[in-house]
């Protein structure tokens, strides 16, 4: 399975979203991250050219309601409406059915072992 990482948004920290991709990496994942500061066009931009399964988004930043509901659009603009996006981050509880309406396949908060994640992706590799 291909998973594409991302930091939508300006926000600059991303040493959760590393921690996350080195434990995607020993589990056997093949893993892209794509960076901080991406915008929803460059992140679905990336999604199609590295053929990934999945996008997970890192959203630190408060503006989760409005990214992800981009990042969802920019992907279905491009085809690949298949690709299941996972959220994690600093996600209010009242937020998080929004955010599955918007299209998160999963959302994921601060205390989420890593044990978890990747058990979380292995179910979706199933799927997928």
């Amino acid at each position: 399975m291909r998973v594409l990482l991302a930091k939508p948004g300006l926000d600059g920290h991303d040493r959760g979203v590393l921690v996350v991709a080195a434990a995607l990496r020993d589990a056997g994942f093949e893993v892209i991250y794509t960076g901080l500061r991406q915008t929803p066009e460059t992140i679905a931009a990336a999604a199609e050219e590295e053929d990934v399964d999945a996008v997970g988004l890192s959203v630190l930043s408060g503006a989760h309601k409005t990214l992800v509901p981009k990042v969802v659009e920019a992907l279905a603009a491009r085809g690949l409406s298949e690709v299941k996006v996972v959220v994690g981050g600093i996600i209010p509880a009242e937020d998080r059915p929004a955010l599955e309406k918007a299209g998160a396949a999963a959302i994921f908060g601060p205390g989420t072992s890593t044990d978890e994640l990747v058990r979380f992706f292995r179910k979706l590799e199933v799927t997928t």
